[in-house]
């Protein structure tokens, strides 16, 4: 299955070899298990705004900037983007919330997956849509020598969220590789479009509620149930590439 993948890969991409030395790692669902808590900090804002959302939408927005997320929802509701000042006081709203339900727990697996890819060489950055400072300032704790803040990418970086591809493109940049020297790690159907439109084979974990069809049809190159799967698997991943 691994190297069906790997050759497809190849193959859609038009490269000659996939050679990893960088991992590039979303962060909530992936390092964090925190899109619940996301997912129902968005989902009280939008109650509480009497815009037209259901928790479940959260977890497929996941991905987009902040901006871009109350943006889709006004939208939605009121068929024009939101205001600076709206988008301000529901981002302000959210966060608050999201403080308060979150319990900084590291996703299960996640310690896992970082010491197999370390121990293969590999550099380790964070790509994610996050404006969160609550966890972004919390990684280096969390996982001690594994990212500094030189080599993340978080919604303070990039002008377009995912499922654009340039966050991913902007995390190639700060690896110093190219899109088939990396692999990336991701949960999220939106973060899944944006590590394949950068042209770098995209590893999923299905963390969340939503049907594993949602991230294949996204285009992940391979999907895995967990990051303790994904993290079991490793050495079978690297060997396949040689």
């Amino acid at each position: 299955m691994i190297q069906e993948a790997i050759n497809r890969y190849l193959l859609r991409t038009k490269q000659n070899s996939l050679s990893p030395k960088a991992v590039l790692f979303d962060m909530d669902g992936v390092l964090y298990d925190s899109m619940r808590f996301h997912a129902r900090a968005w989902n009280e804002t939008a109650i509480h705004h009497q815009l037209q959302a259901k928790e479940e939408d959260f977890y497929m927005f996941e991905g987009r900037t902040g901006d871009s997320t109350i943006n889709e929802l006004y939208q939605r509701t009121f068929q024009r983007d939101a205001t600076d000042e709206e988008k301000r006081e529901l981002y302000e709203e959210k966060a608050t919330l999201f403080n308060k339900y979150n319990d900084g727990k590291a996703m299960t697996g996640a310690a896992e997956v970082l010491a197999a890819v370390k121990a293969t060489g590999l550099q380790t950055l964070v790509v994610t849509g996050s404006g969160q400072h609550s966890l972004i300032n919390k990684l280096e704790h969390t996982y001690p020598g594994c990212f500094t803040r030189e080599k993340m990418v978080t919604a303070f970086d990039v002008k377009y969220g995912k499922p654009h591809p340039e966050p991913y493109l902007m995390g190639l940049q700060k690896a110093g590789v190219h899109a088939n020297e990396a692999f990336v790690v991701e949960n999220a159907p939106m973060g899944v479009e944006a590590g394949v439109a950068a042209g770098i084979f995209t590893i999923a974990v299905n963390t969340g509620p939503l049907p594993d069809k949602v991230l294949l049809d996204a285009g992940a190159d391979l999907l895995y149930p967990d990051m303790a799967s994904l993290a079991k698997d490793w050495d079978n991943i690297m060997r396949c590439i040689g």
